[in-house]
């Protein structure tokens, strides 16, 4: 497939031992146990929680790697878990989410699963569509219903190992924060790396330290 969009990840937290979520994910802990705690670095952004994250310039280093998350996206994929704890066959469509009724993203996120549901669209312009057909399938939607803009691969750590392993993304950015976890979902949990990518170095912001890939 030709096209000039990209398939990016940012401002995906990791611990310093390598997790990208704590253990025992479940509806009081969307993260894991501690896993919040990956986040701390961009929740004391500015930009955390601005109406719109890339109307105004970034306040410090940290503060500019939260609106990279934002610039130029138009579609998000995730993983199943990364929507939710709800795991096999569907019982129900009552589960939409841990956003609440207004998600976030404010367009079409595909979710990955083995599971078919229908679409389900939310307030604030978000629509989360369910597609079986794995990650080139859901790239592939995700490109089309962006408009151009880029999309992004917002987790959790085995969807992004899926798509680093198929050589597909085209910017990865790691926040390492300071918290050790101890368990968990490692981001890199085959002792390999990232292999075809490279290195293009590190930036210290206020409360985490950024690491920037791209295929080598």
């Amino acid at each position: 497939m030709t096209t000039t969009q990209k398939l990016r990840v940012h401002m995906y937290s990791v611990s310093v031992d390598g997790y990208g979520a704590g253990p025992d994910q479940s509806l009081e802990n969307p993260l894991g146990i501690g896993g919040e705690d990956l986040h701390d670095w961009a929740i004391a952004t500015p930009t955390f929680d601005a109406a719109d994250p890339t109307a105004a310039a970034p306040v410090g280093v940290d503060d500019e790697y939260v609106q990279r998350n934002w610039r130029n996206i138009g579609g998000t994929i995730m993983g199943r878990n990364m929507f939710g704890p709800v795991r096999g066959s569907w019982p129900d469509e009552s589960w939409t989410g841990w956003w609440g009724p207004n998600p976030p993203y404010h367009h079409d996120v595909f979710v990955l699963t083995h599971h078919a549901r229908p679409s389900v669209r939310m307030e604030g312009g978000t629509t989360f569509h369910f597609v079986t057909d794995g990650i080139e399938a859901a790239r592939d939607q995700a490109f089309a219903a962006a408009g151009g803009r880029d999309v992004l691969v917002a987790g959790g750590a085995a969807t992004i190992r899926q798509y680093l392993r198929a050589g597909l993304i085209d910017e990865l950015e790691i926040a390492i924060s300071p918290v050790l976890l101890g368990g968990g979902e490692r981001l890199f949990d085959d002792g390999v790396g990232v292999p075809g990518y490279r290195c293009t170095g590190f930036t210290a912001g206020e409360k985490a330290v950024h690491v920037g890939f791209v295929p080598a």
